[in-house]
């Protein structure tokens, strides 16, 4: 059996045509004596109740439901990760600022610690000095100590070959033997 749609719309299209070319008015064209506009109201109605049948607002809907709980998951980690790079900020500024504070400690330590070396290697120059000018206050007068002595030695020498010379010169047996009689006669 031959589908009659294929006949009845060829023979609405020449119906029209026809009338066209005549000047007559030309007839609407229908379908099981249906105009055009409730045809595709029909078919809409038709495809609506199809979908409503098989559950596709269902689908949907739950595949809508799905989108919306991934992105309140999506946004609920942000949130965590937000508050989690809020922690760390606040953790690395506390680090930040307990590292001034240790840098400052330190800075304030090393200038204690360099004053008190300054003061020490000023201290331990003060006392070199000191010493250096003892010392050689302690050897300028040893030198003069052995310089008195070399003097006195010298005029003692001197003294003694001049004594000799003149005791020798001027000294004879016989004053030896009066000298000798007169120390023993003392005695």
């Amino acid at each position: 059996m031959a589908d009659p749609l294929p006949e009845v719309i060829a023979t609405s299209v020449a119906q029209t045509e026809v009338a066209t070319t005549q000047g007559e008015v030309h007839a609407e064209p229908n379908l099981f004596g249906l105009a055009p506009f409730q045809v595709v109201s029909l078919a809409m109605a038709v495809l609506i109740l199809i979908l409503l049948w098989k559950g596709v607002p269902r689908l949907i809907l739950g595949g809508l439901d799905g989108k919306i709980a991934a992105i309140k998951q999506q946004l609920d980690e942000a949130k965590a990760l937000r508050a989690e790079a809020e922690a760390l900020r606040a953790e690395y500024a506390a680090k930040i600022a307990g590292a001034e504070k240790d840098a400052e400690a330190m800075l304030a330590n090393a200038k204690t610690e360099a004053d008190d070396i300054l003061a020490k290697a000023e201290a331990d120059g003060k006392a070199m000095v000191a010493r250096r000018e003892r010392m050689a206050t302690d050897k300028i007068a040893a030198a003069e100590r052995e310089a008195l002595e070399a003097v006195r030695n010298q005029a003692v020498a001197t003294a003694t070959a001049a004594s000799r010379k003149l005791i020798a010169e001027k000294h004879g047996q016989d004053a030896d033997r009066a000298l000798a009689d007169k120390v023993i006669a003392g005695l």
